[in-house]
């Protein structure tokens, strides 16, 4: 029972999209959109350092945090499978996000690249207000894109990628007396890379990535109920430390953004919170992001921030360690989270935990959750 409220709970509020709860002082500005699967990190790797990776020393996964890595990568082709349970803190099986990536050089100036990503919400059964059996449902959602980055001088890279997305939460009429149908979406990404290290792998790189910046999504017939997907900014910045030619750090910070405005906040007058979010609803998705940056808020408190740490030992053995940071007013996620890998010769393993922290609604849906990926590189350097 308990599961099937909680499951419930999160696809209401996929279905619904883009939300804002506001507290009796207005202080609370979570802001919610559709298809929030495209923001959960799928990279064990990256998990590992509190979802620190947009300048990261690249590997396949870099589709998934910055295409524009990939022409810098030392290898050929690769290939990159992660899997993540989801909520298995609550004892759930069903539920995980699963993904795959890949790239291929085409030169030693650019490289093509494609990544899939899959989220099952397991089986749900929906019931009425006096507890009868509507239907069983087994919603899903999933995103397939294709990338091209090239190098545009030695130390500089750009990435573009067209992704399309699916979101199939719920389909027909379960009784509510609307029929639902799969929302879709089409949507690109934008990156650049900077990469400042030496011949012996040390210094600084620096990344910008622009993501999902893409159309709104329905899941009805009616256009005037559809919903921003998760448009973010990323920036992140990485310092490698050589002590010799068997041991290296990294040391880096993301600061991510929401390209989303929050809903106007109620009133408690409905003609005009009708009106409000009628307004809020219509803006176009280019004002959207300019509109992000200034709905009202304090834009500080907009930004999340991921620091993380990985140590290597003769580019084999890896300890991964990093922390995320949310501001209370927009969801109060802050966590840390520890790592490991192990690679030889084509093959690399990586696992990530994150550390539990908070409770009730500020519990993360990964506590006490062990994330795994591989690492298959298949060409040669």
């Amino acid at each position: 029972m308990k599961r099937k409220f909680q499951l419930l709970a999160f696809f209401c509020g996929c279905l619904l999209g883009a939300n804002t709860v506001q507290s009796q002082t207005g202080s609370i500005n979570i802001v919610s959109t559709a298809v929030p699967f495209l923001r959960i990190s799928p990279d064990a790797r990256a998990g590992g350092m509190g979802d620190m990776s947009i300048a990261a020393t690249p590997d396949a996964n870099a589709a998934f945090w910055n295409l524009a890595k990939i022409p810098f990568a030392k290898n050929r082709d690769a290939v990159a499978v992660n899997y993540t349970p989801w909520l298995k803190d609550l004892g759930l099986s069903d539920v995980y996000l699963a993904s795959l990536a890949a790239y291929h050089k085409l030169s030693d100036e650019s490289a093509i690249s494609t990544s899939l990503r899959f989220f099952s919400l397991g089986n749900i059964q929906l019931t009425d207000f006096s507890g009868n059996v509507l239907n069983n449902i087994k919603p899903s959602e999933f995103s397939v894109d294709f990338g091209y980055s090239r190098i545009l001088n030695n130390k500089l890279s750009l990435g573009v990628a067209i992704r399309y997305i699916n979101s199939r939460l719920v389909i027909g009429d379960v009784g509510t007396g609307v029929v639902y149908k799969a929302g879709t979406s089409v949507a690109g990404d934008v990156s650049l890379f900077y990469r400042g290290v030496d011949e012996s792998g040390a210094g600084l790189n620096w990344g910008v990535s622009l993501s999902n910046l893409g159309a709104k999504i329905g899941y009805t017939n009616d256009a005037r109920n559809r919903d921003f997907i998760p448009a973010n900014l990323g920036v992140g910045v990485t310092y490698n430390f050589v002590m010799d030619e068997n041991n290296r750090l990294m040391l880096g910070l993301d600061i991510n953004k929401l390209l989303v405005p929050v809903v106007p906040p109620a009133t408690g007058v409905y003609a005009a919170d009708s009106a409000s979010l009628a307004n809020y609803r219509s803006t176009s998705v280019l004002s959207s992001w300019f509109k992000s940056f200034n709905d009202g808020t304090n834009q500080l408190n907009s930004l999340q921030a991921s620091l993380g740490a990985e140590y290597a030992y003769n580019e084999q053995f890896f300890v991964r360690a990093g922390y995320f940071y949310e501001d209370k007013s927009r969801g109060n996620r802050q966590y840390f989270s520890v790592g490991a890998g192990f690679s030889m010769d084509a093959f690399q393993v990586n696992l990530s935990y994150l550390v539990p922290s908070g409770s009730g609604i500020t519990r993360n849906p990964l506590s006490n959750t062990i994330r795994v990926g591989l690492l298959f590189n298949i060409g040669g350097k």
